[in-house]
């Protein structure tokens, strides 16, 4: 019986996927399978994949690349799991990853039916000591109160409160993921929020209180196309927003926020400015990351 199913999209990775896959194939939780869907690469992906020899190991392969959700979606469909795990291909987990979520979630009752853990931001090696430093601790922010709970929390996500990295963090039930139908495919962006929104509407979410994730910024979107994928995120589930915001909590408000410090770190202030004065007043533990998306911006 596979107890865990690992779905890795990837797309012209090759020079760090074995990062991912050796982390995954590691795990000291040995009854899983990896999947690897390569979504059409023009690198040396499939060349580097045919490299290992391990039975749990299995290659999709997309004709034509179809973006990360239907890449997950194609390995999802061929998943055998009674979990479902979610990792990007340039980030790599602590060996008992696996382990240490199914432990918190099978443990618990039947409505808890995901977990997600904490994560270490890596930055470039040549980066000052003291820029790694604060980007460590900005990586870290979603997770600092150990979030956990059931559909409260997708208030917390849309306001961009709760962070959980999770396409790479994210353990889920394998009918949880069934009965929602996967990901999302008109979604380029946000593809991973918009899945775990629908999988807090189905049962509650724990947390691992250990940095078990190794993640690796890779530059990331430009502002422009988040601030599109942004907008489809909130007309998606424009029936919770209004609701959240009838209650007084400025969904809103907090998205402009974060659009703004996008802006502001690709040096396009007017912009930045724009979204600033319609979002929400930045609060004191958020100043320090503000400042320092304005410095970014000023060394672009």
């Amino acid at each position: 019986m596979v107890l865990v199913s690992v779905v890795i999209p990837t797309y012209n990775r090759a020079d760090v996927l074995p990062r991912a896959v050796e982390t995954a194939l590691d795990q000291t939780l040995t009854d899983i399978e990896v999947i690897v869907v390569d979504d059409a690469s023009t690198d040396e992906t499939l060349a580097v994949l045919e490299e290992y020899d391990d039975p749990r190991l299995t290659v999709l392969e997309h004709e034509t690349n179809s973006g990360a959700s239907a890449a997950r979606n194609t390995g999802i469909a061929v998943a055998e799991g009674d979990y479902v795990a979610l990792l990007d291909s340039d980030d790599e987990w602590a060996p008992e990853k696996l382990e240490r979520q199914v432990e918190t979630v099978a443990t618990r009752s039947d409505e808890w039916v995901a977990a997600y853990c904490g994560t270490t931001v890596v930055t470039d090696e040549s980066a000052h000591p003291v820029v790694q430093r604060l980007t460590d601790l900005l990586g870290r922010q979603g997770n600092a109160d150990r979030v956990e709970g059931g559909e409260k929390l997708v208030r917390e996500v849309l306001c961009q409160r709760l962070h959980t990295s999770a396409g790479s963090t994210l353990l889920v039930d394998a009918d949880v993921v069934d009965r929602i139908g996967g990901f999302d495919e008109s979604f380029d962006r946000y593809q991973d929020t918009e899945f775990l929104i629908r999988v807090l509407k189905e049962g509650k979410l724990a947390y691992v209180d250990e940095p078990l994730l190794r993640r690796y910024p890779s530059g990331g979107p430009a502002a422009a196309a988040v601030r599109d994928a942004n907008c489809h995120l909130l007309k998606t589930f424009a029936e919770d927003v209004v609701e959240y915001e009838t209650r007084g909590h400025d969904v809103t408000g907090a998205n402009q926020y974060t659009l703004a410090r996008l802006f502001f770190a690709e040096g396009k202030f007017s912009e930045g400015i724009d979204h600033l004065k319609a979002g929400t007043v930045p609060e004191p533990r958020q100043l320090p990351g503000l400042a320092y998306t304005v410095y970014s911006g000023l060394k672009a």
